[in-house]
């Protein structure tokens, strides 16, 4: 874990590699339990199977906003004890946002205390008073707190932080070293490099990494909460010599590479689901069914409840087809 004097120097090597943001399983009436045998084999694949070296625990691919405080706890905990068996270093970051600071700082002492490297406060979701009202948050959680922490910059949350915005919070809160920028707005983040060089970033907009981004220090090399494990298998590892090329600065090998094994039209052709709700349109939205659905494909396991908590709706049969076909041309799956 790194503390809130330790972070930056922390983050700058230690932030690095594939993470997954891990779905939650879902099991009895109306998904009212968790299936934990479920969620333990998520993350021995992730971690053992795939070796990827980071996790993303308890955000929105996890439903977070469904979960109680209990269960986010219990979560993260399992998360550790199932991951760290299998890699002692890996790296797990935990997303503690909440309505209330109160309950944002309850989850974020028990990341502390449980072990977690970081922990990443999504831009708060309910009367929010602009870049003035986040900064306010994170000042809550650091005056209380001593482990690194990081932004989370969704559209999700009905208010994306402006580079200025962004850079303040860093420069007034020293054990901000982290953001995921999730906007897909490539010039915010540009800018918020000039003025807080000191923070790592993550641009959800992978174009960035074959504009030559890495290279020039624009962002980091760490890919901080994805879904990589629906996007290759232990035995076609194609996201993990994808970004080993670029991470290596062979540019036009890896976009040639990506064209070529499939991996760029199988996201285009699964991800809008992850993202877009028909019913909702122009809303940003973590489909917790889809993720889940894209899994089970897979073979992972979902749990006996495989759709979202409420307020979400249900994935229809023609997502559910679309992404089928995808996998068994992508070759991931038998034909």
């Amino acid at each position: 874990m790194a503390t809130a004097s330790e972070a930056r120097a922390w983050a700058r090597t230690a932030l690095r590699g594939i993470g997954d943001s891990l779905y939650t399983p879902f099991s009895g009436v109306d998904g009212d339990d968790i299936d934990w045998d479920a969620y333990r084999a998520l993350v021995a694949y992730c971690v053992g199977d795939l070796h990827h070296a980071m996790l993303w625990v308890t955000s929105g691919v996890a439903e977070f906003w469904s979960l109680t405080i209990p269960e986010r706890k219990r979560l993260l905990e399992v998360a550790i004890e199932e991951g760290r068996a299998r890699n002692p270093d890996l790296v797990v970051q935990s997303c503690t946002a909440a309505l209330s600071a109160k309950d944002c700082l309850e989850l974020t002492l028990h990341a502390q205390q449980a072990g977690a490297d970081i922990v990443y406060i999504q831009t708060p979701m309910m009367e929010l008073h602009g870049g003035e009202g986040v900064l306010r948050f994170f000042q809550y959680i650091s005056e209380r707190t001593d482990i690194a922490l990081g932004m989370f910059n969704s559209p999700s949350s009905g208010y994306v932080l402006s580079a200025a915005e962004s850079a303040r919070i860093c420069e007034e809160i020293p054990a901000v070293c982290a953001t995921k920028e999730g906007a897909f707005l490539p010039a915010n983040s540009r800018r918020l490099h000039e003025l807080a060089p000191e923070l790592v970033i993550w641009e959800c907009d992978l174009t960035v990494y074959r504009a030559g981004w890495l290279r020039a220090g624009i962002v980091g090399p760490a890919q901080l909460g994805t879904t990589g494990y629906l996007f290759e298998t232990p035995q076609r590892r194609i996201l993990a010599e994808y970004w080993d090329l670029v991470w290596n600065d062979k540019l036009v090998e890896a976009m040639d590479y990506a064209r070529e094994s499939g991996m760029d039209e199988l996201h285009d052709e699964i991800g809008p689901w992850f993202t877009a709700y028909p019913g909702r349109p122009g809303y940003f939205t973590h489909w917790g069914e889809t993720f889940k659905y894209a899994a089970s494909v897979l073979g992972l396991p979902v749990g006996d409840y495989p759709h979202s908590r409420p307020p979400q709706g249900k994935l229809p049969d023609a997502a559910k087809a679309q992404i089928q076909a995808a996998y068994r041309r992508s070759g991931l799956i038998a034909i």
